[in-house]
């Protein structure tokens, strides 16, 4: 049984006029960077490769043949060179992070496995690392994929701006020396998913929350973290999505972008306002993005295989859509769960019997979910007798378009 949608036409609405000043245009500019398509991740495939990025393939395998001890990335053998496929991805990614100097990419490579010796990095995704369970899954966590299948990892630093947390965490050298290495593990959790494969998922996708971060207190915990990944985690992030973005960050990306080369600005998109769930949807299917910004997936909702993929529409200004859900038995449970981005929409629910002689049930009286709620909504209904659901929500009182996600699960009645 199929879900169907109606959706009510409405007029658009004329945008009223506005004054273009300096400060506009340069968030135009960073907005722009949103709608860019320009985006094109890098290929391992051999035949790709370009001639130069071929040689220096070789050459940087010459030297590292040389290793007098044997070098491994991610359970990957690269010293000395093997007859791996996975080991041309792993140098691939140091000789990008360098423009291809092969001197340079050996010397980053050959310090970032003495990193990962002195670090312990291949034991560190097993540690059970004390006092830092009010940050995780909270700050740093791995959850779901996008629709290329590359892992999502997510960012939220604003449990910080509470100077107790703070104090908890990031009070002294310990503590932040103590996070660092968590953050490490969140991030070699993230690796362990990749293939490291010629075609394969080779990156992970990075969102970045920015609500509420407070930027001083976070400064030296950010520069550490910075530098490691940078050093140690080469061409790791496929894409970086900033999230929640306040206007003074896109002014400040507007200014230095000039000075960021073409490749570095593709990876970035940056939504600012009521457009999370929008942006976050165009990467992300909505069964994977967490509720808080606007999909249906619940903490620990993935730990029991694949989520039931969810149906996504839109919702114009000034539109009502009512969502039609046929077929339901007597006897039978519905259980259903709707986000919408932004939401600030009435949202209703009623079941109309089959029977023309019988009343229309009203299973959840119309209310109004207001902006920034951070919860989808999750409702079920045991039907009597044959009929339909219909799931009713009302934008007419927005000019905004906003995107929506939602999905059923029917179970009939037991014999």
């Amino acid at each position: 049984m199929e879900p169907c949608q109606a959706t009510a036409e409405a007029v658009a609405s004329p945008k009223p006029a506005t004054k273009r000043n300096l400060l506009s245009s340069l968030m135009e500019a960073a907005a722009g960077l949103q709608r860019s398509s320009s985006f094109k991740e890098d290929s391992y495939l051999a035949s790709t490769l370009k001639p130069a990025e071929k040689k220096a393939l070789q050459e940087l395998k010459q030297l590292l043949s040389t290793s007098p001890k044997p070098i491994s990335m991610w359970a990957v053998p690269v010293a000395p060179p093997a007859a791996d496929e996975r080991a041309d991805v792993v140098l691939l990614k140091f000789l990008r992070a360098r423009d291809f100097d092969v001197g340079e990419a050996h010397a980053m490579l050959l310090r970032c496995a003495e990193w990962r010796r002195e670090f312990g990095a291949d034991e560190v995704e097993e540690e059970e690392l004390v006092g830092l369970k009010e940050v995780e899954g909270v700050v740093a966590y791995m959850h779901g994929w996008d629709r290329r299948g590359h892992p999502v990892c997510y960012n939220a630093y604003g449990i910080f701006k509470d100077a107790a947390v703070y104090e908890r965490v990031l009070g002294d050298a310990d503590k932040l020396q103590r996070f660092l290495r968590w953050r490490v593990q969140v991030m070699e959790r993230g690796v362990r998913l990749l293939h490291l494969r010629p075609g394969g998922v080779n990156s992970i996708i990075q969102v970045t929350d920015l609500k509420d971060m407070p930027k001083r207190e976070l400064r030296a915990a950010s520069n550490h973290i910075l530098s490691l990944f940078q050093d140690n985690y080469p061409e790791m992030v496929a894409r970086k999505v900033f999230i929640n973005v306040p206007w003074y960050f896109s002014v400040m990306y507007a200014m230095i972008s000039p000075f960021l080369t073409e490749r570095t600005k593709s990876k970035f998109v940056i939504a600012r306002g009521g457009n999370v769930a929008e942006t976050l949807y165009k990467f992300i299917r909505p069964e994977f993005v967490p509720v808080q910004y606007g999909g249906l997936s619940r903490p620990g909702d993935l730990q029991n295989g694949p989520p039931k993929p969810a149906t996504e529409f839109a919702i114009k200004g000034g539109e009502q859509v009512n969502l039609e859900i046929d077929g339901i038995e007597g006897g039978a449970t519905i259980a259903w769960d709707v986000a919408v981005g932004g939401w600030d929409v009435d949202y209703g629910a009623e079941f109309v019997p089959s029977d023309e002689g019988s009343y229309t049930v009203v299973v959840q009286k119309t209310r109004r979910i207001p902006a920034g709620a951070e919860e989808a909504v999750h409702d079920g209904f045991t039907a009597k007798e044959a009929g339909k659901m219909v799931l009713s929500i009302d934008n007419t009182n927005s000019r905004r378009r906003k995107v929506a996600a939602y999905r059923y699960c029917v179970r009939k009645p037991s014999m």
